[in-house]
Protein backbone atom coordinates (compact mmCIF):
# COMPACT_ATOMS: atom_id res chain seq x y z
CA UNK A 1 0.00 0.00 0.00
CA UNK A 2 3.06 2.03 0.63
CA UNK A 3 4.13 3.44 -2.62
CA UNK A 4 7.54 4.67 -2.83
CA UNK A 5 7.47 8.86 -3.25
CA UNK A 6 10.80 10.55 -5.10
CA UNK A 7 12.62 12.96 -2.55
CA UNK A 8 13.69 15.79 -4.86
CA UNK A 9 15.32 17.68 -1.96
CA UNK A 10 14.54 20.88 -0.10
CA UNK A 11 13.18 23.72 -2.52
CA UNK A 12 15.65 26.02 -4.10
CA UNK A 13 14.12 29.82 -4.85
CA UNK A 14 14.42 30.96 -8.19
CA UNK A 15 17.06 33.02 -9.03
CA UNK A 16 15.03 35.62 -11.29
CA UNK A 17 12.44 37.59 -9.94
CA UNK A 18 8.26 36.08 -10.16
CA UNK A 19 6.96 38.24 -13.32
CA UNK A 20 4.12 40.28 -12.42
CA UNK A 21 1.67 41.92 -14.12
CA UNK A 22 1.82 45.77 -16.01
CA UNK A 23 0.32 48.72 -14.02
CA UNK A 24 -3.18 49.90 -14.97
CA UNK A 25 -2.95 52.12 -18.01
CA UNK A 26 -5.95 54.23 -16.08
CA UNK A 27 -6.80 54.57 -12.56
CA UNK A 28 -10.24 52.32 -11.54
CA UNK A 29 -12.53 55.02 -9.82
CA UNK A 30 -14.23 53.64 -7.17
CA UNK A 31 -18.36 53.88 -7.95
CA UNK A 32 -19.61 57.01 -6.37
CA UNK A 33 -21.80 56.59 -3.18
CA UNK A 34 -25.55 57.10 -3.55
CA UNK A 35 -27.23 58.66 -1.17
CA UNK A 36 -28.29 57.09 2.22
CA UNK A 37 -32.00 57.36 3.15
CA UNK A 38 -33.45 56.74 6.63
CA UNK A 39 -36.03 54.32 6.82
CA UNK A 40 -39.80 55.51 6.36
CA UNK A 41 -38.74 58.31 4.02
CA UNK A 42 -39.94 58.77 0.70
CA UNK A 43 -39.08 60.62 -2.60
CA UNK A 44 -40.83 64.04 -2.76
CA UNK A 45 -43.83 63.93 -5.51
CA UNK A 46 -43.48 65.79 -8.87
CA UNK A 47 -44.89 69.02 -8.63
CA UNK A 48 -48.12 69.77 -9.94
CA UNK A 49 -49.29 73.00 -12.19
CA UNK A 50 -48.10 76.53 -10.36
CA UNK A 51 -45.63 74.68 -8.19
CA UNK A 52 -42.27 75.18 -7.50
CA UNK A 53 -39.98 72.67 -8.54
CA UNK A 54 -37.75 70.90 -6.01
CA UNK A 55 -34.35 71.44 -6.64
CA UNK A 56 -32.50 67.97 -5.66
CA UNK A 57 -28.77 67.80 -5.02
CA UNK A 58 -26.27 68.17 -8.00
CA UNK A 59 -23.07 65.50 -8.23
CA UNK A 60 -20.17 66.74 -7.31
CA UNK A 61 -18.19 69.75 -9.29
CA UNK A 62 -15.85 68.37 -12.37
CA UNK A 63 -13.75 70.58 -14.26
CA UNK A 64 -12.01 69.29 -17.35
CA UNK A 65 -9.86 70.12 -20.62
CA UNK A 66 -8.88 73.75 -18.72
CA UNK A 67 -6.40 74.90 -16.82
CA UNK A 68 -7.39 75.27 -13.34
CA UNK A 69 -6.43 76.85 -9.85
CA UNK A 70 -7.61 75.74 -6.22
CA UNK A 71 -7.32 77.04 -3.17
CA UNK A 72 -8.67 76.34 0.68
CA UNK A 73 -8.84 78.94 3.24
CA UNK A 74 -10.12 79.21 6.66
CA UNK A 75 -13.07 80.72 7.20
CA UNK A 76 -11.94 83.84 8.76
CA UNK A 77 -11.73 87.92 7.96
CA UNK A 78 -8.95 87.25 5.88
CA UNK A 79 -9.92 84.25 3.67
CA UNK A 80 -11.46 87.22 1.04
CA UNK A 81 -7.91 88.65 0.48
CA UNK A 82 -6.09 85.58 0.26
CA UNK A 83 -8.23 84.60 -2.07
CA UNK A 84 -7.98 88.10 -4.30
CA UNK A 85 -4.31 87.64 -4.21
CA UNK A 86 -4.05 84.28 -5.46
CA UNK A 87 -6.76 84.91 -7.92
CA UNK A 88 -5.50 88.05 -9.62
CA UNK A 89 -2.18 86.44 -9.47
CA UNK A 90 -3.47 83.67 -11.46
CA UNK A 91 -5.04 85.37 -13.92
CA UNK A 92 -2.63 87.38 -14.86
CA UNK A 93 -0.20 84.19 -15.24
CA UNK A 94 -2.68 83.05 -17.64
CA UNK A 95 -1.98 86.65 -19.42
CA UNK A 96 -5.55 87.97 -19.21
CA UNK A 97 -5.48 91.49 -18.89
CA UNK A 98 -9.10 91.70 -18.52
CA UNK A 99 -10.88 91.75 -16.03
CA UNK A 100 -9.25 94.53 -14.21
CA UNK A 101 -7.54 94.27 -10.90
CA UNK A 102 -10.55 96.05 -9.26
CA UNK A 103 -13.54 93.83 -10.73
CA UNK A 104 -11.74 90.90 -9.94
CA UNK A 105 -11.11 92.09 -6.57
CA UNK A 106 -14.80 93.28 -6.29
CA UNK A 107 -16.06 89.69 -7.33
CA UNK A 108 -13.90 87.67 -5.23
CA UNK A 109 -14.44 89.78 -2.33
CA UNK A 110 -18.39 89.49 -2.66
CA UNK A 111 -18.20 85.57 -3.34
CA UNK A 112 -15.77 84.64 -0.56
CA UNK A 113 -17.46 86.71 1.79
CA UNK A 114 -20.72 85.01 1.44
CA UNK A 115 -19.55 81.43 1.77
CA UNK A 116 -17.74 82.95 5.03
CA UNK A 117 -20.89 83.67 5.78
CA UNK A 118 -22.37 80.62 6.08
CA UNK A 119 -20.26 79.68 9.03
CA UNK A 120 -18.09 77.02 7.91
CA UNK A 121 -14.64 75.88 9.01
CA UNK A 122 -13.50 76.26 5.74
CA UNK A 123 -13.95 77.53 2.19
CA UNK A 124 -12.39 76.70 -0.57
CA UNK A 125 -11.78 78.85 -4.19
CA UNK A 126 -12.22 77.59 -7.46
CA UNK A 127 -10.46 79.45 -10.70
CA UNK A 128 -11.21 77.90 -14.24
CA UNK A 129 -10.89 79.55 -17.62
CA UNK A 130 -11.95 78.06 -20.90
CA UNK A 131 -13.25 79.99 -24.33
CA UNK A 132 -12.30 83.70 -22.94
CA UNK A 133 -13.79 83.39 -19.88
CA UNK A 134 -12.48 82.91 -15.99
CA UNK A 135 -14.91 80.64 -13.74
CA UNK A 136 -14.88 81.67 -9.54
CA UNK A 137 -16.32 79.33 -7.99
CA UNK A 138 -16.81 79.33 -4.19
CA UNK A 139 -17.56 76.31 -1.47
CA UNK A 140 -18.63 77.21 1.66
CA UNK A 141 -18.84 73.35 3.00
CA UNK A 142 -21.71 73.45 5.09
CA UNK A 143 -25.41 73.25 4.40
CA UNK A 144 -26.88 76.16 4.29
CA UNK A 145 -29.19 77.01 1.95
CA UNK A 146 -28.00 79.52 -0.94
CA UNK A 147 -28.59 82.98 -0.30
CA UNK A 148 -29.86 84.49 -3.72
CA UNK A 149 -28.95 88.51 -2.30
CA UNK A 150 -25.47 88.04 -3.04
CA UNK A 151 -26.36 87.15 -6.59
CA UNK A 152 -28.16 90.75 -7.47
CA UNK A 153 -24.23 92.06 -6.28
CA UNK A 154 -22.69 89.78 -8.49
CA UNK A 155 -24.71 90.12 -11.67
CA UNK A 156 -24.05 94.16 -11.05
CA UNK A 157 -20.30 93.54 -11.33
CA UNK A 158 -18.78 94.77 -14.80
CA UNK A 159 -18.20 92.08 -16.77
CA UNK A 160 -20.28 89.50 -15.48
CA UNK A 161 -21.43 86.60 -18.16
CA UNK A 162 -23.33 84.61 -15.69
CA UNK A 163 -23.64 83.87 -11.59
CA UNK A 164 -25.38 81.47 -9.34
CA UNK A 165 -25.38 79.50 -6.42
CA UNK A 166 -26.82 76.68 -5.36
CA UNK A 167 -26.57 73.23 -2.86
CA UNK A 168 -24.34 70.27 -3.47
CA UNK A 169 -22.89 67.45 -1.44
CA UNK A 170 -19.80 69.51 -0.85
CA UNK A 171 -21.95 72.55 0.46
CA UNK A 172 -23.11 75.88 -0.89
CA UNK A 173 -21.50 76.70 -4.05
CA UNK A 174 -21.52 80.62 -5.04
CA UNK A 175 -20.50 80.58 -8.45
CA UNK A 176 -19.62 83.50 -11.24
CA UNK A 177 -18.13 83.75 -15.05
CA UNK A 178 -16.20 86.54 -15.88
CA UNK A 179 -15.46 87.72 -19.29
CA UNK A 180 -11.77 88.46 -19.84
CA UNK A 181 -12.58 91.12 -22.94
CA UNK A 182 -11.47 94.57 -22.37
CA UNK A 183 -14.94 96.69 -22.76
CA UNK A 184 -16.25 97.77 -25.66
CA UNK A 185 -15.40 101.99 -25.98
CA UNK A 186 -17.54 104.22 -27.10
CA UNK A 187 -17.37 106.99 -30.19
CA UNK A 188 -19.22 109.81 -30.10
CA UNK A 189 -21.51 110.43 -32.79
CA UNK A 190 -20.47 113.33 -35.18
Amino acid sequence: MNEPTENKGPKVPPSYPPRTPPPQKKPVELPRPEPKTTPGTTALPLPGPRQARVETRRPRMAVRNRRVSNWVFPADSWAAGKAVRNVTRTVRGWEYSHPRDSLLEECVRLLVDAAVRDAGRRVSVHLADQDGLVLVVVLSHTEAEPDQTVLTSLAAVTGTVSCGADASDEGRRIWSLLSTEPPRTRTPAA
